[in-house]
């Protein structure tokens, strides 16, 4: 996707991916994010489908709403984040905040966005370089505000708009036997609902101590 360059200065934790995990998760052994995510660390895999994870399950749901109902999900749980603790919640080999949740969130739907738009031109796609979920920055252990609620609440809705417009002016030869190599554009879609995995993983934190909706997340992207 977008080739992003990082300027010396991003402010890896400890410097280094997963050196801040460790300390949560002293017993853990950091895996990739690739056996579980086809595009965790960045969408060059979407150039082999043949060596991603089986491709998303779709069905008769409209994927438009598919991604607007996961962005309200995710805003949903986010709107009680603004008492957040200060203290990163472990989920399966990671650590979430509730920043880092919405970063991830964002790219994510960033990163397939940009796929889609380069297919659709007959580009080839790029190779992105987010950090991913792999690394928790120091902006990512911030406070969550009010003002970082509205922040997040601007942006995905209209990364969500976007993604509606954009595949309601597809036909459905299109979202069915897409362009370029990679996923259809409707399992993308499908693929995108695994979004809420990362707001899931910091939960709904609306009652003080343990994350309420942690058991119940989804699988992750």
């Amino acid at each position: 996707m977008t080739d992003m360059k990082h300027a010396p200065d991003t402010p890896d934790v400890l410097d280094a991916p997963g050196a801040l995990e460790a300390l949560y998760e002293p017993d853990a052994s950091h895996t990739s994010d690739a056996s579980h995510a086809p595009d965790a660390f960045g969408l060059v895999t979407q150039d082999a489908p043949d060596t991603l994870d089986e491709a998303p399950v779709t069905d008769d749901r409209d994927p438009a709403r598919i991604l607007t109902a996961m962005v309200d999900h995710v805003l949903g749980l986010a709107g009680t984040w603004t008492g957040w603790d200060g203290r990163p919640i472990p989920a399966d080999d990671r650590i979430y905040t509730p920043h880092k949740a919405i970063r991830r969130v964002a790219d994510h739907m960033v990163d397939h966005l940009a796929e889609m738009e380069a297919r659709l031109v007959g580009e080839e796609t790029q190779p992105d370089h987010w950090h991913a979920s792999a690394t928790t920055t120091g902006s990512d252990l911030a406070p969550f505000t009010e003002a970082d609620l509205d922040e997040a609440r601007s942006r995905l809705v209209r990364l969500a708009r976007i993604w509606a417009n954009r595949l309601n002016a597809l036909t459905p030869d299109q979202l069915d036997r897409s362009p370029g190599k990679g996923w259809t554009f409707r399992q993308l879609a499908f693929h995108l609902e695994g979004s809420a995995y990362y707001a899931d993983s910091v939960g709904d934190l609306s009652a003080a101590g343990a994350p309420a909706s942690r058991q119940d997340r989804t699988s992750k992207p």
